[in-house]
């Protein structure tokens, strides 16, 4: 493979509620223990990276990688509204130094999809309050912080939940239509770790009980399916807090990351193709077009018909999660992002949930071609970060999904690097 830059920054990424275990105060640890929750098990102490995340950067940094993109959870640096723990901010110090002590560059993400379980009580991600909550936690975030970092992304896959709107919009008028498979597959058309069938199914008897936990019988959790108001209160959100940001610390390069498919349009299928990657990317420009990069997250690719979306090739190779293995898919989404916003890229999510790890090697080989090419070609990515560097919590799939690049023991803790943390290493550091 043909060299990378000496200043790329190629490394993994993690969020803090899928590693580091224990995260009390947050609106998912309090659904997880719902008893009409629809996550298969609890997070519980995940792989304990809170009080591992030296063994981990370790790990990473010995490979030659020399980026850690992370999340500061909100739910312990505010626990309490407008209450903030001076103990949790000196920890995520403790791991910023730690990183640059081990020549690794921290990439911080301030939002990775829980929020503190005040908030979704106030209305969460559609409530006018929380551009201003978020606003505040993020300045303090500067205040304290900023002065140790370079790059943060505000919010992670921004566009999550219109994507999970979209969804269970298709999943709904299958189930009208009474189609034979009124549920395969959808989960695979996210790129997050839900069980759709069950969200649905549960909508009904959880009202109840969201009431009695959380003061509402709607939980607008920021993994809820999105009105368009909510769409760009979002927006709203981080414009508000990356502009209080770079007051405080004028030298921070901030942005935030979007959850993008390849969109793929075979015959008939043009229109439906555009019309998604409006919907996924195009009408986000105006809210981040004076950002200083975007983080692209991309897994795989969406083929759009005559009428719609249409499901993998029927030889497909499929991951875990129901995507198709398609690393092609990174490169074309670098390029179509790079027509409309002129900023920098860093590639903050890239990967595969499997128990073969030969395929994850692959998988990075052919992407990192992919990065290559478009840097070749004069577009400025800045950065590669593998999801995930630890196999973690996948959300409502619980531990089940495999996309690290250690494996770890649950019972004891103990990890267990694979050889594609070597391979990815090697891709950077033998140059």
């Amino acid at each position: 493979m043909k060299q990378f830059p000496k200043d790329f920054l190629m490394g993994a990424s993690t969020a803090a509620h899928q590693v580091e275990g224990n995260n009390i105060h947050s609106d998912y640890w309090t659904m997880e223990l719902m008893k009409s929750t629809s996550f298969v098990e609890p997070s519980a102490d995940a792989v304990d990276h809170y009080n591992r995340y030296e063994e981990d950067i370790r790990l990473l940094a010995d490979t030659g990688l020399n980026c850690y993109r992370f999340s500061i959870e909100w739910a312990r640096i505010e626990p309490v509204e407008g209450q903030f723990d001076e103990a949790e901010v000196e920890h995520y110090r403790k791991m910023i130094r730690f990183c640059k002590d081990n020549g690794v560059t921290p990439i911080v993400t301030l939002h990775h999809f829980t929020s503190p379980k005040w908030l979704i009580s106030k209305g969460g991600w559609e409530a006018e309050s929380t551009v201003e909550d978020f606003k505040r936690y993020c300045a303090y975030i500067a205040e304290k912080l900023g002065d140790e970092l370079t790059y943060i992304v505000t919010i992670n896959e921004a566009n999550m939940g219109l994507q999970l709107a979209a969804i269970a919009k298709r999943y709904m008028k299958e189930l009208l239509f009474k189609k034979k498979k009124q549920s395969d597959g959808n989960d695979g058309k996210a790129q997050v770790g839900i069980n759709l069938k069950q969200m649905i199914a549960n909508q009904k008897i959880a009202a109840a009980e969201n009431a009695e936990v959380f003061g509402t019988e709607k939980l607008n959790a920021f993994v809820s399916q999105r009105t368009p108001e909510g769409d760009l209160l979002i927006m709203r959100a981080h414009t508000a807090a990356r502009d209080a940001m770079k007051a405080i610390c004028p030298h921070l390069k901030i942005g935030l990351s979007l959850s993008l498919h390849d969109m793929q349009p075979l015959k008939g299928g043009t229109k439906h193709a555009a019309r998604e990657w409006y919907a996924e990317f195009g009408h986000y420009l105006p809210y981040i077009k004076d950002d200083d990069f975007i983080g692209v997250q991309n897994y795989t690719r969406s083929r759009f018909g005559f009428f719609g979306q249409i499901d993998p090739p029927k030889d497909a190779e499929l991951t875990q999660m129901s995507y198709e293995f398609y690393p092609e898919a990174l490169s074309n989404v670098i390029r179509a992002v790079h027509k409309e916003f002129k900023g920098d890229i860093i590639v903050t999510e890239n990967g595969i949930a499997t128990t073969d790890d030969t395929r994850r090697v692959e998988f990075i080989r052919r992407a990192l071609e992919g990065v290559r090419g478009c840097i070749d070609d004069g577009i400025p990515v800045k950065g590669y970060c593998h999801w995930s560097l630890l196999d973690n919590f996948e959300w409502q799939k619980g531990f089940s999904m495999t996309f690290g690049l250690i494996a770890v023991d649950r019972k004891s803790q103990i990890r267990f690097p694979k050889e594609s943390l070597a391979f990815l290493g090697s891709c950077f550091k033998n140059q």
